[in-house]
């Protein structure tokens, strides 16, 4: 993804907006837009990690990474790997895969009735990660159907290469 164009723009306006106050403003306004083009790019930089951030929290056990080459940010999705045959146990049959998510995306509306004492320590639980309890709630589930923990994974290094989900 290239800053440059998002970059130029904040240029573009600010140049139009000191031409009100004559050249001397103009002037001035050219000298900061270029001091100021590498804090505009990490101001962005900032914002596309904290979408990322985002959207991973939903997207749960998979991720979304925001990735710098060449100076350039670019956006990688990780799905969670299917189970293998170590993860499976070893007297049942495989399971049978999943059905086709349907066109429009929908959800389906079911009702849980939890311990009265277990309601307060899901929400806790929610508000420490930053998301609503349905939002939480929907994470564990997939991951206790996919055979994982929820929340976040440690990160593991693997040759040259650190891989995991990181807050």
């Amino acid at each position: 993804m290239d800053l440059t164009p998002y970059v130029e723009r904040l240029r573009r306006d600010l140049a139009a907006a000191a031409g009100i106050g004559g050249d001397q403003a103009r002037d001035l306004a050219g000298r900061l837009a270029a001091a100021l083009d590498s804090a505009a790019r990490i101001a962005l930089l900032e914002a596309l990690s904290a979408a990322a951030e985002e959207i991973t929290r939903d997207l749960a056990p998979g991720a979304v990474e925001v990735r710098l080459r060449c100076g350039e940010p670019g956006f990688v999705v990780m799905t969670p790997p299917p189970p293998g045959p170590r993860d499976a146990p070893r007297d049942t049959p495989p399971a049978p895969p999943p059905p086709a998510p349907e066109e429009d995306g929908g959800t389906s509306r079911l009702s849980l009735r939890v311990p009265e004492q277990l309601k307060p320590r899901i929400e806790a639980a929610a508000a420490h990660e930053g998301l609503s309890v349905n939002a939480w709630l929907v994470r564990a589930i997939t991951a206790a159907l996919d055979g994982g923990a929820p929340g976040p994974r440690p990160a593991a290094q693997t040759g040259r290469r650190l891989t995991g989900w990181a807050r």
